[in-house]
């Protein structure tokens, strides 16, 4: 997956924006051309779920839940022995299928000829604890290695991807500046909740309709751009979360850095650790 081993070694983030994305603003190409996203292995996927199942990483997940996603840097109204012990009785555990998430592909944007629409960020696996919390794990492949990088509140990372898989299957991928997650299937691009139904209404529209749709909300924002030389890290403020994103929280030497960046949804890593995120509710 070279796709996620690339945007791994990206460490600054404005400079990671423009250099990941690597595209000049480019013409609307003619059609689509409806290229199927690369997928990741089955064993590279095993790789990444014990990479998520670690002690170290269940250990997280203990503490995250023990603070109902209340970042490391913000007090609790509970001792840290009562942190502890709930962090023990919460006895996280993976469940469901590990995924990977797909992310809107700045080529496809441009117009790039042969660009998927999306491409594959990280791998995402559901944990839930034992008073019903529940929390997606990220991984990425570091070299020979995968390794977790981020822990979020919620599951919609697996869960859109058994929406999509229940409802006739394809690839669910997701446009981080609205918070929307659709589904490609026979060449049309389908929502999958209310932020991509409103984008692109009940029944979906052509992969090329929808091409063109975002290349005009973010053709002129890719690298290269006026509004890129703004200093608007690639196409979006870095301080303008997309919505239902949650701020980073790097509460620990141990716990930098991990940006879930909106300009065209690329996940800038930067460091070796582990982010906790919380994230808004959706409906």
């Amino acid at each position: 997956m070279t796709d996620i081993r690339s945007l791994t070694r990206r460490a600054a983030v404005t400079a990671a924006l423009a250099t990941t994305l690597g595209l000049a603003v480019a013409p609307l190409a003619q059609a689509a051309d409806g290229v199927t996203p690369a997928a990741p292995s089955a064993a590279e996927l095993a790789a990444a779920r014990s990479a998520a199942t670690a002690p170290a990483t269940l250990g997280q997940l203990g503490h995250f839940f023990a603070r109902k996603g209340v970042p490391p840097t913000q007090p609790l109204a509970i001792s840290p022995a009562d942190e502890a012990r709930a962090a023990s009785q919460s006895a996280p555990r993976l469940t469901g299928a590990t995924v990977p998430v797909y992310t809107l592909d700045a080529g496809f944007v441009a117009g790039q000829a042969g660009a998927p629409v999306a491409r594959p960020d990280f791998v995402a696996s559901e944990a839930v604890a034992a008073d019903g919390q529940r929390a997606s794990v990220w991984t990425v492949e570091d070299g020979a290695s995968w390794r977790v990088v981020n822990i979020a509140s919620g599951a919609d990372e697996t869960d859109y991807a058994a929406r999509a898989a229940s409802t006739g299957g394809g690839t669910a991928f997701r446009e981080p500046q609205l918070n929307a997650w659709y589904v490609l299937r026979g060449g049309r691009v389908l929502p999958l909740d209310d932020e991509a139904r409103r984008s692109v209404g009940a029944g979906g529209v052509t992969l090329p309709a929808y091409q063109k749709l975002v290349h005009q909300r973010y053709g002129d924002k890719l690298p290269g751009s006026a509004y890129d030389k703004a200093g608007k890290g690639g196409g979006f403020q870095l301080d303008a979360a997309p919505a239902g994103d949650r701020a980073v929280t790097d509460g620990s030497t141990t716990l930098p850095l991990l940006t879930g960046a909106a300009a065209l949804g690329v996940t800038v890593l930067a460091g070796a650790g582990l982010a906790l995120r919380r994230r808004t509710a959706k409906s």
